[in-house]
């Protein structure tokens, strides 16, 4: 890394757990069956094949289109943009935080094919969408960009990565373009779980078992939900072999002592584990930047606009409508069109900017140490494309700019640590600190979502009890137990309560972990009761799959 400034840019993949398990058997309502019937559909449907999919694979709830959308307008563009880089031989590295529910949803057969379906249906959509817009030029060559999208997607899902997506990610991990991070299995908060190891343990272990299979290696570095640190992490993260982790940049500037190189090189914790601080001058920079009234407008959709017998597929269960990925306007308000070239040279323009801004800073902070002076970004992936449709335009010209410059380059975070000798980095102890609003885990504990935790307390200490007390089982009792270790993981998801503190479908994240921690009681009072219904447990496994090598015994106390 013969070079003056570093670069380190991480993203974190995940989702909720919104996979819906419906029924082959369900009936159809009414009306959808005799719409079909009469074979008058506002989708038009070609094949009994097809017409079975409108059926049964429409999205069975509206945050179960969150992560079509989120294949669609981040992991497939992210895959897309390192094939032109790579193509074009253009250096780019980062690390990717990939959380194993999200790796489970990314290879259930049941929502790969409601995916694929889902595209169908964009595509039926739009060429109804042309057929309106005829005679309307401007709004009638975006919805055919936006038809061609969904096609080239549709292509390359079926095609090129086969289905697999985290096994396309792999192949730029092989290459080293990527790095890796591990992450709790269901992306807990883990701050609120201390006085519980063996839930923190049972997350990691869990996790390690997806990594392992999935990699046939374990990461180097450790995703924080929330980037949520607090000093009783680091013997734990330790302790199961990670070399590094990310907290925000205030947890690392208040850390007792203060890093006298701020947030600009990495400290150590006296267990060893390496702490980077999230460069938050850069990240509100970009943040800043994707408000450019020229970018697309991502809320702005069709299926907001037209009435609902329009939409067919785009109506969830509930009636809620969702996105149907047909945009045309930007973020300037007032009905202004969106222009694509125009907003991919402003997508451009800022990434010069930034790559400016961020020479200047790390420059000054070269003059006062002598080691590279890094800038590390943390975003959410879905930052870049499902939120801001230009961002991964941006990211792929940040990676080319990167290449033409002799001074700045973009690492992974232990390429970077590979540079130095581990006596270089100063031992501190960081402060109890999170991203997001205030910076303290407001987003995680208020009084929208505290009634979580103290239900959640009492059942992991029924888990470990139940892992102390069955040691040795098999059969169906083995089954439940697995399955209790399941909903006890579910429930511990940090996106259930920061949902409901954001006020987005509270409904939804309320069910979530209710549902979660109700199943559990009633496996944990079943085996009580030593009486298990087969028929109730064969139906949740099929509900809730997620791990399916999981082995309750992970909460057993450690001797």
């Amino acid at each position: 890394m013969d070079v003056r400034y570093a670069l380190s840019l991480v993203l974190n993949a995940h989702l909720p757990y919104v996979r819906e398990y419906i029924s082959p058997t369900r009936k159809v309502p009414p009306n959808e069956a005799a719409l079909h019937a009469a074979g008058q559909t506002d989708h038009a449907v070609k094949t009994q094949e097809s017409r079975q999919g409108y059926l049964n694979l429409a999205p069975g709830s509206l945050e179960e289109s969150w992560f079509f959308e989120a294949v669609s307008e981040t992991y497939l563009p992210l895959l897309d943009m390192f094939s032109r880089l790579e193509k074009d031989k253009v250096p780019f590295r980062l690390g990717l935080s990939f959380s194993p529910l999200l790796g489970q949803m990314l290879d259930d057969e049941l929502l790969l094919k409601k995916y694929v379906a889902f595209l169908d249906h964009q595509i039926d959509f739009g060429r109804e969408e042309l057929e309106r817009l005829a005679g309307r030029s401007e709004q009638l060559a975006l919805a055919q960009g936006c038809l061609d999208r969904v096609m080239e997607r549709r292509a390359a899902f079926a095609n090129l990565h086969e289905g697999g997506i985290f096994k396309a990610l792999d192949h730029y991990r092989k290459r080293g373009n990527i790095e890796f991070l591990a992450a709790p299995a269901t992306h807990a908060f883990f701050p609120f779980l201390c006085s519980f190891p063996e839930a923190v343990q049972a997350q990691i272990e869990v996790a390690l078992t997806f990594y392992r299979y999935t990699q046939g290696v374990c990461p180097q570095g450790f995703w924080l939900p929330e980037l949520g640190w607090t000093n009783e992490l680091s013997p734990l993260l330790r302790s199961y072999g990670f070399n590094y982790t990310i907290a925000d940049s205030h947890g690392v500037l208040f850390g007792d002592p203060p890093p006298s190189r701020g947030t600009f090189f990495p400290v150590k914790t006296p267990q060893g584990l390496v702490v980077f601080a999230r460069d938050f001058i850069a990240c509100s920079e970009i943040a800043a930047m994707k408000k450019n009234p020229l970018y697309r407008d991502n809320n702005h959709d069709a299926g907001y606009e037209l009435p609902a017998e329009r939409l067919g597929p785009f109506l969830a269960n509930n009636g809620a409508r969702c996105q149907t990925g047909y945009k045309y306007w930007n973020s300037a308000g007032a009905g202004s069109l969106y222009d694509h070239a125009g907003a991919q040279a402003a997508a451009e323009g800022d990434a010069k900017a930034f790559l400016e801004n961020s020479c200047r800073r790390l420059e000054s902070a070269s003059q006062k140490m002598d080691e590279i002076p890094l800038s590390l970004c943390a975003f959410n992936a879905d930052c870049f494309g499902r939120r801001w449709h230009e961002g991964t335009h941006f990211l792929e010209t940040l990676f080319r700019l990167a290449a033409e410059s002799g001074d700045i380059q973009f690492a992974a975070p232990s390429e970077y640590l590979d540079r130095f000798k581990p006596s270089v980095f100063e031992v501190t102890l960081p402060e109890f600190s999170t991203w997001g609003e205030n910076g303290y885990a407001e987003a995680c504990l208020d009084s929208s979502n505290d009634w979580i935790y103290r239900h959640l307390i009492r059942a992991i200490d029924r888990m470990v009890e139940l892992a102390d007390r069955f040691t040795e089982d098999s059969g169906l009792k083995e089954r439940a137990l697995n399955q209790a270790a399941r909903e006890i993981l579910l429930a511990q998801a940090s996106d259930w309560p920061v949902m409901l503190y954001r006020q987005e479908c509270t409904d939804f994240a309320r069910y979530k972990a209710e549902s979660a921690m109700r199943n559990f009681t009633t496996i944990y009072e079943a085996l009580g009761s030593n009486y298990i219904s087969t028929e109730w447990l064969t139906g949740l496994e099929r509900r809730h799959n997620i791990f399916p090598n999981i082995n309750y015994r992970v909460f057993r106390r450690k001797r």
